[in-house]
């Protein structure tokens, strides 16, 4: 405990000191990791946790299921969108721990705001805050972690560093089903935004800015501009399809995710907290234990070869798609909650190798913004054009004498088949990784 407590106040006394270099401590490495991974799960809850109070929010607010998808994940998706790239800009030339804290900070502040608002504007506007602030937040964490773990361990770290997806979808799906039930949907926001902005300051007194490039090239010269480091994504074939199969997987499973809460409560007719209780342990239990047993793959030896990772993660996207169509397809309540089983921890388990072999196909200058292009990418599909779709689909669909359980129904199953998608991309991202691999690592 002594030497947890002298870390922390070492954070504390040193907070104006130059960046740190390949001396850190292993202690002081995994404290960044948890705080990094804690910044994660915030991002998550508070990003998705309007899902879980998709219906309360549009009977109170008066909209059609488009209106609702268009005012909680469309005014969330494009706005970040627009920031993230600026945002990471700034991240790979400046103080990245700083930029992370305030990000940090201000999401969480507009998260309880949202708690506040009374018409659909006021509500679109408090959004758009948290978005302004979530923009910098993965980004950040990730290049932060690039420069405390090595190339050879960064997939295991940042696998450990997504477990922040399944405890967040935990927190802003079932956490939140249970205070929507109790309290209103209100006062969900309020729950999850304070403990954000006093997580905010503890990474500004506790996380120190490592030098950038010291586990790689040891290469801190000036970032590249945005044109060059869109060329040298592009001549890199693997990260081309690695960054769409990711970001197509998003498209289909979180996306699939924003209405679930939705489509269990229309289908078997359950309240708020009833229909999150379905999936509770599928998040955290099985998306958690899914992202660890990844972790635990991705440090094995058999592993340093790049396409062994990626063929794993094409094979389990491949399956769960089958597993995805199945819940939505069926209207028996056993048999959608075993699919769920494969399908949620499925969303989960691509996270961590996603970022880690991404941050090894991009030069060190370049972290922030491969992850912001990716990042654009995942959240154009699963906050912008899937729910969206979702919802337009809904409301079409009830026109021809459809309930509103089976509109929603036939709407998601249009969606199912990007999984496969995603699949193809996957696998051809293996063709080319390792050379890609060697390219970044000697660049430029």
């Amino acid at each position: 405990m002594s030497e947890v407590q002298s870390s922390v106040a070492s954070g504390v006394d040193r907070l104006a000191e130059a960046p740190t270099t390949t001396n850190t401590t292993l202690l002081a490495r995994w404290y960044v990791l948890i705080m990094m991974c804690l910044v994660y799960t915030l991002s998550i809850a508070d990003r998705y946790v309007v899902s879980t109070v998709l219906d309360p929010i549009k009977d109170e607010l008066h909209l059609t299921n488009l209106g609702v998808s268009l005012l909680t994940g469309m005014a969330f998706g494009v706005f970040y969108i627009l920031l993230g790239f600026p945002l990471s800009w700034l991240l790979d030339r400046y103080n990245r721990r700083k930029i992370v804290a305030v990000c940090l900070v201000l999401w969480s502040a507009m998260t309880a705001v949202c708690g506040l608002a009374r018409t659909p504007f006021e509500f679109f506007l408090a959004r758009v805050g948290v978005t302004v602030g979530e923009a910098g937040g993965t980004p950040g964490a990730n290049s932060l972690l690039s420069d405390y773990f090595p190339a050879t361990r960064r997939a295991m770290a940042l696998t450990i560093f997504s477990l922040g997806a399944p405890i967040g979808a935990w927190v802003g799906y079932n956490v939140a089903g249970a205070i929507a039930d109790h309290y209103g949907w209100r006062a969900v926001f309020f729950a999850l935004g304070v403990p954000g902005v006093l997580a905010g300051a503890l990474v500004w007194l506790t996380v120190r800015e490592p030098q950038r490039g010291c586990l790689d090239a040891g290469d801190d010269a000036a970032a590249p501009s945005f044109r060059q480091t869109l060329a040298f994504w592009w001549q890199q074939r693997s990260a081309v399809h690695w960054m769409l199969g990711t970001a197509i997987c998003a498209l289909w499973g979180w996306g699939l995710m924003f209405w679930t809460p939705a489509f269990l409560q229309r289908t078997y007719h359950m309240t708020v907290g009833e229909a999150a209780a379905v999936t509770e342990n599928m998040h955290l239990w099985g998306g958690g234990l899914a992202t660890l047993a990844t972790g635990w793959l991705m440090a094995r030896s058999s592993m340093i070869d790049a396409r062994r990772i990626v063929w794993v993660v094409a094979t389990g996207i491949g399956i769960a798609t089958i597993a995805s169509g199945v819940v939505y397809y069926t209207r028996d309540l056993a048999l959608a909650r075993a699919m769920l089983w494969i399908f949620i921890p499925a969303i989960y388990f691509y996270i961590g190798p996603g970022f880690g072999l991404l941050n090894n196909l991009a030069q060190c200058r370049m972290r922030a913004m491969f992850c912001a292009m990716v990042l654009f990418l995942a959240n154009l599909g699963n906050l912008v054009i899937t729910p969206n779709v979702i919802g337009a689909l809904t409301d079409w669909f009830v026109r021809y004498q459809l309930s509103e359980a089976d509109a929603l129904r036939l709407a998601m199953l249009c969606i199912v088949p990007t999984g496969f998608w995603a699949t193809a991309h996957l696998f051809l991202a293996a063709r080319d990784i390792l050379k890609d691999q060697q390219r970044a690592r000697s660049f430029p």
